[in-house]
């Protein structure tokens, strides 16, 4: 079932038979999963140092595993190469039992399939793929499910369809991918939510877990709303989420990846500038987003 609110992310199995890799043909999503952004230098490096710092607060974390070069890890101001390299370094930060799940999008189903097979030789588990939009009106449903089809029969991992309309301006029609499942020996197909705004509803009606920018930051809270969910304690899930509701809607739908580092700053942990043409939040903006999270409770750990 997929939750057709905003983003979502929906997994298929892939063919392996061209791969003698050692790697997993199918991946569990249950349970949430941040989508870390990338940290950079003020000369707009990247900053693998604070990468290390802030894996020393998410390790403390519950959660599955991890989305690296995700909408929040910036990957269109990304090279291939600090693509790859991205996801090699997480790799050998996180435990073994920890999946990594690596964004390979990129507007050719050539360049996807290439980055997806790049980025699993070097650790990936699993790869998030958000549909090409640059060619707007030519990327029909047909077009689409080719896309896909293509992508699981040339990749060595398992591939997760990632439906973000409010970056696209293309809302996957779900109903009609799902021909890309049947298209797999194995069938078994999840479906996660993209944001903790719709978290708590959308494993209401099937999701099996989130991957979430929220998670960044207060990792332990939206991890929590899964636990409360599974343990079938309704009224306290839906007070939490009650208080997550104002500062997702800040650091995600109202001012994104800007305030979403901002926050994690004012949090405790590093989030630094973004990628130009990224620009910092004004004084003004700065101002709410703190706001967001003081006044439902939540503030720096020391």
């Amino acid at each position: 079932m997929c939750y057709k609110s905003s983003d979502t992310m929906s997994s298929l199995h892939r063919n392996t038979q061209k791969y003698p890799l050692r790697i997993l043909t199918s991946v569990d999503l249950s349970g949430i999963f941040p989508p870390i952004p990338t940290p950079f230098n003020e000369d707009e490096s990247i900053a693998y140092d604070k990468l290390e710092v802030n894996f020393k607060q998410w390790d403390k974390v519950p959660f599955q595993g991890y989305v690296v070069q995700g909408s929040n890890g910036e990957y269109p101001f990304l090279s291939n190469s600090e693509r790859i390299e991205m996801v090699k370094f997480v790799r050998q930060l996180i435990p073994s039992n920890k999946l990594l799940i690596a964004g390979s999008s990129s507007e050719s189903t050539r360049m996807t399939i290439e980055l997806t097979n790049e980025m699993a030789s070097v650790g990936a588990n699993a790869v998030m793929v958000i549909n090409p939009s640059y060619f707007k009106s030519n990327m029909t449903n047909p077009a689409l499910i080719k896309h896909y089809e293509d992508l699981a029969d040339n990749s060595c991992v398992p591939v997760i369809i990632y439906n973000m309309p409010a970056n696209t301006g293309i809302d996957l029609n779900i109903t009609k991918i799902a021909r890309v499942v049947a298209r797999t020996k194995n069938n078994n197909f999840q479906v996660v939510a993209g944001s903790t705004g719709f978290l708590l509803p959308a494993l209401l009606v099937g999701c099996v877990g989130g991957i979430n920018g929220l998670a960044n930051i207060l990792g332990d809270e939206v991890c929590n709303i899964y636990k409360l969910f599974k343990e079938s304690k309704l009224q306290e899930a839906v007070t939490l989420h009650q208080k997550l509701v104002e500062p997702n809607a800040k650091v995600t739908r109202e001012l994104g990846v800007p305030a979403m580092k901002a926050a994690m700053d004012f949090m405790g942990l590093y989030g630094g500038p973004c990628r130009r043409p990224l620009m910092p939040l004004t004084e003004v903006e700065l101002k709410s987003v703190i706001q967001a999270f003081t006044s439902n409770g939540f503030q720096p750990k020391l």
